[in-house]
């Protein structure tokens, strides 16, 4: 790539900065009691657009370096704080954050890339079940700070990438025929999505000793 290139690049990558910026700094004003709809819209801009700030650095690095995107992305992985791990044949992938609305796909690449080459270094170092029938819940927990108006419907959220990738390496197939998926709605300590993929005989014990041990679940 040439010099004059790079340098459109990056300075498309600083006006979005700047403009990232900006939306903070209304964030910082926004009376968020009096006018909840103006800083959840401010909220998702900044966010939506500070992601799509790391995909274009990303881009950059794979086009100008001799960095492998297999390489970056796991470390991305690393830093996001995706944490996976399997243990008694079930196995449990922790998201940093909230699924996206449907409407937001250019969010998605921010997570889909590092999940995919995260998941792909555990199962090539840890013995992992090949699920043939099984179940997929996804939970959805909620900063127990945050108002019942930020829980969104199940329907709205950009699940299928997520269950894609996933399916790749643990599943025979994520077609309806072998695969159930279910979802539920938590409370904690701070906002994540948990996938939970399992043997569909073992559901109904998980989901009883997780009833017993949560703030709320919902949806069953």
């Amino acid at each position: 790539m040439d010099r004059q290139t790079i340098n459109k690049r990056i300075t498309g990558i600083q006006n979005e900065v700047e403009k990232l910026v900006r939306t903070l700094r209304a964030m910082e004003h926004t009376d968020l009691v009096q006018y909840p709809e103006n800083y959840e819209m401010l909220s998702t801009d900044a966010a939506l657009r500070g992601e799509l700030i790391t995909c274009r650095l990303r881009h950059l690095i794979y086009s100008t370096t001799s960095i492998k995107k297999s390489d970056y992305l796991a470390s991305a992985g690393v830093v996001q704080g995706i944490e996976i791990k399997c243990e008694d044949g079930i196995l449990e992938i922790t998201l940093p954050c909230l699924m996206p609305k449907r409407s937001q796909r250019k969010s998605t690449e921010f997570l889909i890339d590092p999940l995919y080459f995260t998941l792909s270094g555990y199962v090539n170092t840890h013995k992992i079940p090949r699920f043939e029938h099984c179940v997929v819940c996804f939970s959805h927990v909620y900063d127990e700070a945050l108002s019942d108006r930020c829980i969104r419907d199940y329907d709205n959220l950009e699940l299928k990438q997520i269950l894609d990738v996933v399916s790749a390496f643990v599943m025979k197939d994520d077609s309806g025929l072998l695969c159930d998926a279910y979802n539920t709605t938590e409370v904690g300590k701070r906002s994540c999505t948990r996938i939970t993929v399992m043997d569909k005989e073992r559901f109904p014990k998980w989901l009883e000793e997780r009833k017993s041990t949560l703030k709320a679940i919902s949806d069953f």
